[in-house]
């Protein structure tokens, strides 16, 4: 899945063990019935567009990488690992997979909902000098909130900035989503990165902003039901 899933807080460490994230998993209701115990992570990187129904086009990218959330190496995710291997893909199996997972999270925050206001393609977002100084801003908000988690990301902002470039003319998955009438994944790649923002007592004041005017246009079209700001988050008490 994109962003950051229910059980982010599982086996994490520290005070936010057993967090749960109002805006992705209101009432904690996935972490009671899915249990988190049963989640292995996987961040998927191919570019698709949908052409037609049951016709994807894909564009580049076959790498799936796959990580417990406790880091540990068990049969499950390697017997899961060697499943998408025969299948041609590639997956790695990772002992920090919430790192990877913000590092695509990284672009996704502010170069989907860019996109979906602009109709902007990944190109055009990362060469045009204002858009790509927002995509910054919010960039380090965000990596701000993953370093006081404990992420560490193996390139830098103007790195992955770049690299979202060289996919070229290519509509991020909101923007699809926003044009066909579907649903959007504002809160899974927006609003949780603001709530955990709260949770870590950093600004965010870029991404606060997109966030008001994406959701603002998914309502118009009738996308998009929550509420931009969520519920406090469920956190332990400090000791």
């Amino acid at each position: 899945m994109n962003g950051i899933p229910y059980w982010y807080f599982y086996k994490h460490g520290g005070v936010y063990e057993g967090s749960t994230l109002e805006s992705i998993d209101p009432g904690g209701r996935q972490w009671r019935e899915l249990k988190p115990e049963r989640a292995i992570g996987c961040i998927v990187y191919p570019a698709t567009e949908i052409e037609a129904p049951g016709v994807v086009r894909h564009v580049y990218g076959n790498q799936f990488p796959l990580g417990e959330p406790s880091g540990e190496i068990t049969s499950d995710v390697r017997n899961l690992a060697a499943l998408f291997t025969a299948a041609g893909m590639k997956a790695p199996v990772l002992d920090r997979i919430r790192d990877e997972m913000w590092l695509k999270l990284w672009g996704n925050v502010c170069l989907n909902p860019i996109s979906a206001l602009t109709h902007a393609t990944l190109d055009v977002i990362c060469s045009d000098p204002d858009t790509r100084t927002l995509s910054k801003a919010i960039m380090l908000e965000s990596q701000a909130i993953a370093e006081h988690l404990g992420v560490k990301f193996r390139v830098d902002v103007e790195r992955r900035i770049e690299g979202a470039r060289k996919v070229g003319a290519h509509k991020t998955s909101m923007l699809q989503d926003l044009e066909r009438g579907r649903p959007m994944e504002i809160d899974p790649l927006v609003t949780v990165v603001q709530e955990m923002g709260r949770l870590t007592a950093t600004p965010t004041p870029a991404l606060d902003a997109v966030l008001a005017l994406i959701a603002q246009r998914a309502k118009i079209a009738g996308l998009y039901e929550r509420n931009v700001r969520p519920a406090e988050t469920k956190a332990p008490a400090f000791a």
